[in-house]
């Protein structure tokens, strides 16, 4: 059996099971290995991908709920060979001490600005809310949101 689904933009297909974690197909069939295994129980965030808008957790996340809708990672979210604002603020801000949860929290955010221009501190940190940081990033994380809130919609 093959599942066929749009991953950044561009259609792929997976000989993956159905009810195949999104995030294994992403990593393991099409090397996309920018959102990680954190906890495989939707709690850390570390595997937080965009469905449609949305961010989703590819860990619990079946293959075939996401077959019929556009997918985007990290590695999708760039134009051009040029790095989106988050990923540019993350940089800017040294917003990632280790790095593990930063797809993540960059993607969570993207749904964020995507939707809302001027985000108070208060709504970052509820859009963040189920991204965990172990190291201890999340002043600078909150910086990073800002900075590129503010160069998005400049």
């Amino acid at each position: 059996m093959t599942v066929a689904l749009t991953v950044n933009g561009k259609k792929q297909t997976s000989p993956a099971s159905p009810d195949t974690p999104l995030l294994y197909v992403l990593r393991n069939d099409l090397e996309l290995n920018s959102c990680k295994f954190g906890c495989g129980q939707a709690l850390c965030g570390a595997c937080t991908v965009i469905h449609d808008g949305n961010a989703i957790r590819s860990c619990v996340t079946p293959v075939s709920s996401v077959a019929n809708g556009a997918v985007t990672t990290l590695e999708g979210i760039g134009a051009g060979g040029k790095l989106h604002a988050l990923q540019k603020a993350f940089i800017e801000e040294q917003a990632a001490q280790c790095g593990f949860c930063s797809s993540g929290m960059i993607m969570s955010a993207k749904v964020l600005l995507d939707s809302n221009r001027s985000p108070t501190e208060a709504d970052i940190r509820n859009a963040l809310a189920g991204n965990l940081c172990r190291c201890g990033a999340h002043s600078r994380i909150i910086k990073a949101v800002q900075r590129a809130a503010k160069e998005m919609h400049a």
